[in-house]
């Protein structure tokens, strides 16, 4: 490829001084505005921006429905854009669930755009989107926030102006239900309309999908449907009447993904678990089971303590730790009583062997690390992957995530 000779392309470090330089400059996500050089140019006056943000002022009176949370966002922006396509409804799905923003084609034939954004992008976020979706806030990225008090800030960014964008927001979420929320605000779960009601996913006092219907594993998927119809009715269509086509989705990746059995164990991918209560809800969903869990990765310094005392009330079978912060969570679980269920890899091929060792003859072997990837592999994606080739599976039948784009 020729190098466009508009461009200087500079490879070094930046610096202060060299961000100084310019009056904008456009930021990368990853890159956090808590710390060097970005801090310290911000409040010499640099503007940062994002690709996000430029899409946002390019389209103003887009009938955008913003999603965000903790853990859920990508399966309910999924769900979403699914149930508003099957209605017949011309919808785009992009941001951070794997299109950037600037990638969509321009189409005036979209009746919504679905975007994900992250918390890294909330940061960044000045706009109002028609209708913003939070799923939970669960304490997290705190290496780029540099709090808890932060990440919940800068999540909340997604509620726009308060007076344009309409939030819908989880009512079984302690941080959320304990703020006061200005404005129209939609809740979902608890005694909101849209609920659970332990064995139907619920309208008021209407059962309207059975859980057993879904195509979905585990109560907090259900709860992300709740969230997902609750945002298209806020969003103007009828939830109710597109509410049945959820038994049509493909349920993403990486997300507890049963990849199949194998002389007797059966295999999980939930990869995308980077917090210890998305792990936590991972192995509640097989509360019943003899389960191994490998627990594990890139450190980030969250605090596993509520995760130890909930599970050292039913033990899985096996728990192995592995990565770098695998002896910090095991001596965590060691101290609440946890030791005889606990052993030590390094990575994650060795975690595997012995969590495989541990189930004999049957039993679910659950990758649910609750922690990153990062050190070991590229990306959760990655992580699920060679999991898949561990556990006698093809990792190229993990397909991408469906519907990105507009259709």
């Amino acid at each position: 490829m020729l190098a466009d000779t508009r461009l200087t392309v500079d490879t070094l470090p930046a610096t202060l001084t060299s961000l100084r330089a310019f009056d904008v400059v456009i930021k990368s996500p990853g890159v956090s505005p808590y710390q060097a050089p970005v801090a310290p140019a911000i409040d010499a006056g640099v503007r940062f921006i994002s690709g996000s943000a430029i899409w946002f002022a390019e389209h103003p009176l887009a009938h955008s429905i913003a999603v965000t949370g903790t853990k859920g966002k990508s399966t309910t922006a999924a769900l979403i854009a699914h149930l508003l396509r099957a209605g017949g409804y011309r919808t785009a799905l992009a941001g951070n669930i794997g299109l950037p923003l600037l990638d969509l084609t321009e189409d005036d034939t979209v009746v919504a755009h679905v975007i994900e954004l992250s918390s890294f992008q909330t940061y960044d976020f000045d706009a109002s989107p028609r209708v913003a979706l939070i799923t939970n806030l669960i304490e997290e990225h705190l290496d780029w926030h540099g709090s808890a008090a932060r990440y919940v800030a800068d999540k909340l960014r997604i509620l726009g102006d308060r007076h344009r964008t309409i939030a819908v927001l989880n009512e079984e979420d302690a941080t959320l239900t304990g703020r006061d929320h200005r404005g129209d605000v939609h809740w979902f779960g608890g005694g909101a309309p849209w609920h659970l009601d332990g064995t139907h996913v619920c309208h008021g006092q209407t059962p309207v999908l059975a859980l057993s219907d879904l195509p979905l594993s585990g109560r907090h998927n259900a709860l992300n449907l709740c969230g997902a119809l609750a945002t298209i009715d806020a969003a103007g269509f009828d939830a109710r009447s597109l509410a049945a086509h959820v038994r049509r989705f493909i349920p993403l990746p990486h997300r507890l993904q049963t990849l199949g059995t194998r002389a007797g164990i059966t295999c999980v991918n939930d990869s995308i678990a980077t917090t210890p209560q998305a792990a936590l809800a991972a192995l509640a969903h097989f509360s019943g089971s003899d389960v191994a869990i490998l627990l594990g990765g890139h450190e980030r310094g969250l605090d596993w303590t509520a995760f130890a005392r909930a599970i050292a009330v039913q033990p899985p079978r096996a728990i192995v730790t592995m990565g770098a912060n695998g002896t910090r969570i095991a001596d965590t679980l060691a101290a609440h009583g946890l030791a005889a269920f606990v052993q030590r890899a390094t990575g994650l091929d060795a975690a595997y062997a012995i969590a495989h060792r541990a189930l004999g003859s049957g039993g679910v072997l659950l990758l649910s690390p609750g922690a990153p990837s990062f050190g070991e592999f590229r990306d959760y994606a990655e992580r699920g992957r060679r999991f898949a080739e561990l556990a006698g599976f093809d990792p190229g039948a993990i397909t991408a995530i469906d519907g990105l784009g507009i259709a």
